[in-house]
């Protein structure tokens, strides 16, 4: 006898907004947009030919039916979710080796590691930072990160996510010396990495202030410390818009200017040949590129 079952991914959305009640959270959770999301719900309520939710200006409910349809459906996923973890745990763990560019794994990539492991339970990631490039990095990796695109012979490159750079600065600190043109940095500590040192001076350029003083400068040793010294406010550091998205989405850092973007090199994994059709990292590969899109 076959099931009358409706489409799954119309049924785990549905239930991520009923528990949520909210499209914008249950979105977030299983990281797709939040468009995408509210059609599955809709093709869910056509295949019953009944609403699920009663959707007002600004909030959302359960319908009556809804509500009943949310407690076996969520009990119904979670047998699904402990049967599956029960076979996992009968299995090997796969060891999962990332290499990739430090500032990236604190400020992107570890923020976002807890939603791949919730899904791959049986893949253990183990992460290590470098700036090595990858000709001159010793130990073995399954994936590489880093920026590119780079001719790496023996690996397939792909890119997943793009990056520019303009400055950011803590809210605070705009507050108390307001930048309205470029040339106010001149007001301004001006937070510069090591491992970068021309960006400002490139920014300052496009700009078209490339003779300014700013009031001081601080050199530190990562891309990463600057962001940090930043966040404290500390003065303006040279953001990578795609790292600091979720600092400048909470408020954290603020950007002055939404022009010049300098172009910056984009995130790319770099996987060796021999590991590019393994399961694990396939399913690492494409978590970081359907990631980056939410």
């Amino acid at each position: 006898m076959s099931r009358r079952l409706p489409p799954m991914n119309a049924l785990r959305a549905f239930e991520a907004v009923g528990r949520h009640l909210s499209f914008t959270r249950a979105a977030r959770e299983l990281n797709v947009t939040h468009g995408a999301l509210s059609r599955q719900v809709r093709l869910l309520e056509e295949w019953f030919g009944r609403a699920l939710f009663k959707r007002g200006n600004r909030r959302i409910d359960l319908t009556e039916s809804g509500a009943a349809y949310l407690v076996e459906i969520s009990a119904a996923l979670d047998r699904i979710t402990a049967a599956t973890t029960r076979q996992f745990e009968h299995h090997e763990v796969r060891l999962l080796q990332v290499n990739a560019l430090a500032t990236f794994t604190l400020r992107w990539l570890i923020p976002r590691l807890s939603s791949f492991q919730r899904r791959h339970p049986g893949v253990e990631v183990r992460v290590t930072t470098s700036n090595t490039p990858l000709h001159d990095l010793r130990g073995p990796y399954d994936v590489a990160i880093r920026g590119g695109p780079d001719r790496i012979p023996a690996h397939v490159v792909q890119k997943f996510l793009s990056e520019t750079r303009i400055p950011v600065c803590s809210p605070k600190l705009l507050e108390q010396r307001p930048i309205c043109h470029p040339r106010d940095l001149a007001k301004h500590t001006l937070l510069h990495a090591a491992t970068l040192p021309e960006v400002w001076s490139q920014w300052l350029v496009a700009a078209r202030v490339s003779n300014l003083k700013p009031a001081g400068s601080v050199t530190l040793e990562h891309f990463y410390l600057t962001l940090q010294a930043a966040l404290d406010g500390v003065g303006v550091a040279m953001g990578p818009t795609a790292l600091v998205a979720d600092d400048v989405l909470a408020g954290r850092l603020v950007m002055p200017f939404a022009e010049p973007a300098l172009p910056a090199r984009s995130y790319f994994t770099y996987v060796p040949n021999d590991c590019a059709e393994d399961p694990a990292v396939r399913s690492f590969c494409e978590w970081l590129r359907r990631i980056s899109l939410a």
